[in-house]
């Protein structure tokens, strides 16, 4: 394929892109039979016309980086992805079992979802999840404290950290701003990151919820790699080459 134009090396670019939603500069190389420097010049020129994203070693079709939004405003955002993805959530906790909820709008749809068999504890730093728990008698809630944060409604901070090196429970429902193959699963906050770690530390396993628009995204805070998440529940909006790729590095994906 060597030989070929700017024009039509752009075309084949985009048409790849389209197609899988990412490209690589190894593989473009490879296929477009052009050196690492031309393949480079194509994506930034691409990028300058507003028709790509250029990411670490490729681009990507959508924008990879991910803002801070406030908490009602997250909230009105593919609503009915999140009630599905809480309901089959909800469904995963045991009799008397004994769980950690993040913060987010999408493990908050699990909290309106949870209806306990049994004694149900819940360690959580998100008020907002702490008050769709209270309705429930048999739930016992027990609230982190230490830094409010406005936009989430969530604490975060040493006092939050501290307590949760008491306590050991089967399942964390981590909610997340990104997903991405490499860089693995990220929030807009550092201390939210943080708080998050030291969950998945006091948890058996940890399980993502995240709605399809999460996927190719980074936030500022890096959580995990995605060698440590044992289950991401997401929607059907995910691409299928993602799911195989997630399976293929041992993540059950759970698509509703």
């Amino acid at each position: 394929m060597s030989m070929i134009n700017i024009a039509e090396r752009h075309k084949y670019i985009l048409g790849k892109l389209h197609e899988t939603g990412a490209v690589t500069v190894l593989d473009l190389c490879k296929e477009l039979d052009v050196s690492a420097v031309t393949i480079r010049k194509d994506l930034k020129l691409l990028e300058d016309k507003a028709l790509l994203f250029r990411s670490h070693g490729g681009a990507t079709i959508d924008n990879p980086y991910t803002n801070d939004k406030p908490v009602n405003e997250k909230e009105s955002i593919r609503r009915e992805e999140k009630n599905t993805i809480g309901q089959a959530a909800a469904a995963l906790i045991d009799r008397n079992d004994a769980v950690i909820i993040a913060s987010g709008t999408t493990v908050q749809a699990l909290a309106r979802s949870i209806h306990p068999k049994g004694q149900l504890t819940v360690i959580t730093g998100a008020l907002n999840v702490s008050l769709e728990l209270l309705r429930h008698p048999e739930i016992e809630v027990i609230q982190l404290g230490g830094h409010l944060r406005n936009s989430s409604t969530s604490v975060t901070g040493p006092y939050a950290e501290r307590v949760l090196a008491d306590f050991s429970c089967s399942k964390l429902f981590l909610g997340v701003d990104g997903i991405d193959l490499e860089f693995g699963c990220t929030t807009t906050n550092i201390l939210e990151a943080h708080l998050n770690q030291k969950m998945m530390a006091a948890a058996q396993k940890t399980i993502v919820l995240a709605d399809s628009s999460k996927f190719g995204k980074r936030g500022f805070g890096r959580i995990c790699g995605l060698e440590e998440v044992d289950e991401i529940i997401t929607d059907k909006g995910v691409a299928d080459h993602l799911v195989a790729k997630l399976e293929e590095m041992g993540v059950k994906v759970t698509i509703v």
